[in-house]
């Protein structure tokens, strides 16, 4: 394995010229063979390039679509050239590669040393942040397997409060109640939320998000169901505690969209019965159950 290291930098100098010269060449191989003939001529299996480049294109849409979900702050085109593409390699090893070839901690250190031996100064903080926030999602995959240091323990008083607005919605269609969900890139059925933006009310942006999201029209948005928190990693901050407060939101029964955000993948209702069968995050939970409580006991 001595050679993975050396092989991923001829892979991100790859990846740098394919994304320079506009995405216009896929057969990314002939890249790989050059650059590893010129810069690591000692490694004579050039497989695990040829392969790792092969699949990072196979899979850029998905992978440039959790950027975007996981870096919400920063578009896809102002990341820098060398940071956007350390987060498709470490990306793609972190998800779609077998967990006993790459583990989860090694996909991100590989990436974050990447970041910054190729990047700029805060290049490595920012991979850092990003692969951070997706390994969250991922439920933390073989954290209990990796070293035995404790980590750092984090007092969540003494981090900074991103505050953010959400909505379980629900519509009526004859003596049916539905649920508005959206799907997410990390397969999760989930809640529309986002931030509000300056000086608008907390039920204005549920109203603005819960459009922009799935297509929905609000009619009402009634009292708060609840909150939740949780720790995420900010590219710029570092660790954040994000509060996300939960609306129930009544809208018109009609067609869903998902909205244009690269998190988001699709938009459906359902039928209270059904929402059990779905996979939705354990922090939502709460926020839905009691929602489906209070609806059947207004029915």
């Amino acid at each position: 394995m001595a050679n993975r290291h050396l092989s991923r930098s001829i892979v991100i100098q790859s990846l740098f010229e394919w994304d320079f010269n506009g995405n216009k060449n896929r057969a990314i191989e002939e890249t790989i063979t050059r650059n590893a003939t010129e810069f690591a001529p000692g490694v004579k299996d050039i497989s695990f390039m040829k392969v790792l480049g092969k699949g990072i294109l196979e899979k850029q849409g998905k992978i440039d679509a959790i950027i975007t979900k996981a870096a919400p702050d920063w578009p896809l085109e102002k990341i820098s050239m060398v940071d956007r593409n350390v987060l498709r390699i470490g990306l793609y090893e972190l998800l779609f590669e077998d967990r006993k070839e790459v583990p989860p901690k090694v996909a991100i250190n590989e990436a974050i040393e990447l970041a910054k031996t190729f990047g700029g100064e805060n290049s490595g903080k920012f991979v850092n942040g990003v692969l951070g926030a997706v390994y969250k999602e991922l439920g933390e995959p073989g954290k209990d397997e990796s070293s035995q240091k404790k980590n750092k323990i984090i007092d969540p008083a003494t981090l900074p409060v991103d505050k953010l607005i959400g909505a379980l919605v629900f519509a009526r269609e004859g003596a049916d109640v539905y649920l508005g969900l959206i799907h997410d890139v990390f397969g999760h059925w989930t809640l529309s939320k986002g931030h509000l933006k300056e000086d608008e009310e907390e039920k204005d942006g549920v109203v603005r998000k819960v459009k922009e999201e799935m297509g929905a029209v609000v009619n009402k948005v009634h009292d708060m169901l609840g909150s939740n928190e949780y720790i995420a990693s900010d590219p710029k901050q570092g660790k954040i505690k994000k509060r996300v407060s939960y609306f129930l939101a009544e809208a018109k029964f009609d067609d869903l969209q998902a909205g244009e955000s690269g998190g988001i993948d699709d938009a459906q209702w359902f039928k209270l019965a059904d929402v059990v069968n779905l996979n939705i995050y354990d922090d939502i939970l709460p926020i839905v159950t009691k929602g489906i409580h209070i609806l059947l006991t207004k029915k």
